[in-house]
C-alpha cells in the first residue's frame, strides 16, 4: 500500500531490489533503508531475516512503511528523520539508498511535498553527496552500501566520492528505462543543460555497490 504523497515503487526500486537479492545477508544482519518511501526495500531485507531500520523524512512514508510491514508480517523499525540523523550512533552490515536524484530547475527553498522523493537540486546531487559523506562511517567492517540513481546525476562522481571515503566502490547493475512524467516535463531544461540529447527518451539507472574493507 502507498499513501498519497509517498513515493511508489518504480524501476529504480526494482533494480535495487534485484541487487539486494544478490547480496549475501546473514540472519540477524543489521540493515538500514534510508529514504524508505513505501518500505519496499526494507520489507525485502526483513523477509531474509535481517534486523531492519527504515528512515524517511516524510511522516506519511514512515506510516506507510509501518503499515506494509504489518501487512507483510515482518518486523521493521520505521522512524522519521532526515537521512542518517536518527541512526548516527548505530552501525550496519548493509545500507540501502534510493535517494532523490533528478536534476531540478532552480526553485525557492528545499523541495516540498511529494517532490522531496525525486527533486535533488540543479545537478541531482543534493542528497547523493550527503550520502557519500555520511554513510561510510555507519558501515561495519565488511559492510556494504547499495545505492541506485540515474546517470544524469553523475555515477562516476558517486564512485569517486565513495572511494575517497575509503570504500571499494563500483557500478554493479544498470538498466535503461523510459522517461516518467517528471523527466518528460523537464526534457527541454535538461537538454539546455546538456544532460540530454534531442532524441533521448530513456534514462539509464545504475546501482553502485560500496564495501568497507575489513
Amino acid at each position: 500500500m502507498v499513501l498519497p504523497g509517498v513515493y511508489a515503487p518504480q524501476d529504480d526500486t526494482s533494480l535495487l531490489t534485484d541487487a539486494l537479492a544478490e547480496e549475501p545477508l546473514a540472519p540477524g544482519a543489521r540493515v538500514l533503508d534510508v529514504g524508505t518511501g513505501s518500505g519496499a526495500l526494507a520489507l525485502a531485507a526483513a523477509r531474509r531475516g535481517a534486523r531492519v531500520t527504515a528512515v524517511d523524512v516524510s511522516r506519511r512514508a514512515v506510516a506507510t512503511a509501518r503499515l506494509n510491514a504489518l501487512l507483510a508480517g515482518v518486523r521493521v523499525r520505521a522512524v522519521r528523520g532526515n537521512l542518517f540523523a536518527p541512526v548516527r550512533d548505530d552501525r550496519f552490515d548493509l545500507i540501502l539508498a534510493n535517494p532523490p536524484y533528478v536534476p531540478a530547475p532552480p526553485a525557492d527553498g528545499e523541495p516540498r511535498g511529494a517532490a522531496r522523493a525525486w527533486d535533488a537540486g540543479g545537478d541531482g546531487r543534493l542528497v547523493l553527496d550527503r550520502i557519500c559523506r555520511d554513510a561510510p562511517p555507519l558501515l561495519r567492517p565488511g559492510g556494504v552500501l547499495l545505492m541506485v540513481h540515474s546517470v544524469l546525476s553523475d555515477a562516476r562522481r558517486t564512485v569517486t566520492a565513495l572511494r575517497a571515503a575509503g570504500l571499494e566502490a563500483a557500478v554493479t547493475e544498470h538498466r535503461w528505462v523510459a522517461f516518467g512524467p517528471v523527466l518528460r516535463a523537464r526534457q527541454p531544461w535538461l537538454r539546455d543543460r546538456g544532460l540530454l540529447s534531442a532524441d533521448d527518451d530513456k534514462e539509464e539507472l545504475v546501482v553502485i555497490r560500496a564495501e568497507r574493507p575489513r
